[in-house]
């Protein structure tokens, strides 16, 4: 693919990173006089010491055959401006960092893909792993819901049961599914079906459409989360 990359702060820099090892043509688009510098000097890319929210900024770093474009810096209003100046050129796909909220919609509306602010995502992961220690990564889908990955404990509730049973008599709740399940940590994880049978030491992964929250949890065995 050839990516472009618009700012090479805290959140650009790993995207170059990752981008550029993937094999990947990168162009980067930095104001800044000491990390467009650092970019150059780090990653196999175009670097341009220059402005993206002028057009023909874009138009210099290959806009016209860019895959895609990713808008990183630190100012709500400079993203959009590089976003709307890229739907010009016809790019497929056009992303973003949204750092206010209140923004999200404007975004939208612009046909923008978005992507929450990574330090308020980073934020509520850690506050996350102090409520919910049971809960080993998440993802939240819309404003309640999200999957997440949880251990089963011998004292679970639905520890020894099928899918289907532990439904049937309510050990697991409504709203949650079970959609994945490693076990003795290693192969391809097991695809559950209704006859599938939970064993203490699962690692699952589970849609809640109420969150993780403790009514959930203890269904796995993790009544220190009621507390959270």
């Amino acid at each position: 693919m050839y990516l472009i990359i618009v700012g090479a702060g805290d959140i650009g820099t790993p995207l170059i990173d990752v981008a550029t090892r993937s094999g990947n043509e990168v162009a980067v688009i930095e104001r800044d006089d000491s990390r467009a510098a650092r970019a150059a000097d780090d990653y196999d890319c175009l670097v341009l010491h220059d402005d993206a929210t002028i057009k023909d900024t874009l138009a210099d770093a290959g806009a016209g055959r860019a895959d895609a474009i990713i808008s990183t810096t630190d100012q709500d209003a400079t993203n959009i401006m590089v976003c709307l100046l890229a739907a010009e050129f016809d790019i497929p796909a056009i992303l973003s960092v949204v750092h206010n909220p209140e923004h999200m919609g404007v975004f939208e509306r612009i046909g923008v893909s978005t992507m929450e602010n990574p330090q308020q995502l980073i934020a509520e992961y850690l506050y996350r792993a102090v409520t919910r220690p049971a809960i080993v990564d998440y993802m939240r889908i819309g404003d309640h819901a999200e999957v997440f990955e949880i251990s089963v404990t011998d004292s679970a509730p639905v520890a020894g049961t099928t899918l289907q049973e532990a439904a049937n008599t309510g050990a697991l709740p409504d709203d949650v599914l079970v959609v994945a399940i490693e076990r003795d940590g290693d192969g391809d994880p097991i695809t559950p079906r209704g006859d599938t049978v939970i064993q203490a030491g699962d690692l699952l992964t589970v849609y809640s459409g109420v969150g993780a929250n403790p009514s959930v949890t203890d269904a796995f065995g993790h009544n220190e989360d009621a507390t959270g």
